[in-house]
């Protein structure tokens, strides 16, 4: 199984929101690497949720239930997956939080802020949660 983080601001789709909605469709998705990474996720792998721009943290785990198909928003080649929540975190996770962690400094996070779908190492993983409070 792989890990992954997605991110969304949560005035455009929140955590709340997809907890209400039970899954949903991540598509939307315009940057290569992003798109490189969706076609590399599988049916049951998790990912943390993050809110970026307000909040900054990593607030929730879903799951990814389908893999990838053609984004149903754009004829253009880009690639969506449908995620469903799995559970919040005890705690969230803020960025200034993993910032701070020295073990963290790898992460895609902190190298590469601007992309909405990364990898999460397996150490990474399991730090993060144990930041919050989660086994």
């Amino acid at each position: 199984m792989s890990h992954w983080l997605i991110k969304s601001e949560p005035f455009v789709y929140s955590w709340e929101q997809l907890m209400k909605d039970g899954r949903t469709s991540w598509d939307g998705v315009r940057n290569f690497s992003a798109r490189l990474n969706l076609r590399s996720m599988k049916k049951g792998d998790l990912t943390f949720f993050y809110h970026s721009n307000e909040g900054k943290e990593i607030v929730g785990i879903a799951t990814i239930v389908r893999e990838a198909y053609q984004d149903p928003t754009t004829a253009e080649d880009w690639s969506a997956v449908d995620v469903a929540p799995v559970r919040a975190l005890r705690i969230p996770v803020t960025h200034a939080q993993i910032k701070q962690e020295p073990k963290l400094t790898q992460m895609a996070l902190m190298r590469l802020s601007r992309l909405s779908v990364q990898p999460v190492t397996a150490t990474e993983w399991k730090l993060i949660l144990s930041m919050s409070g989660d086994k």
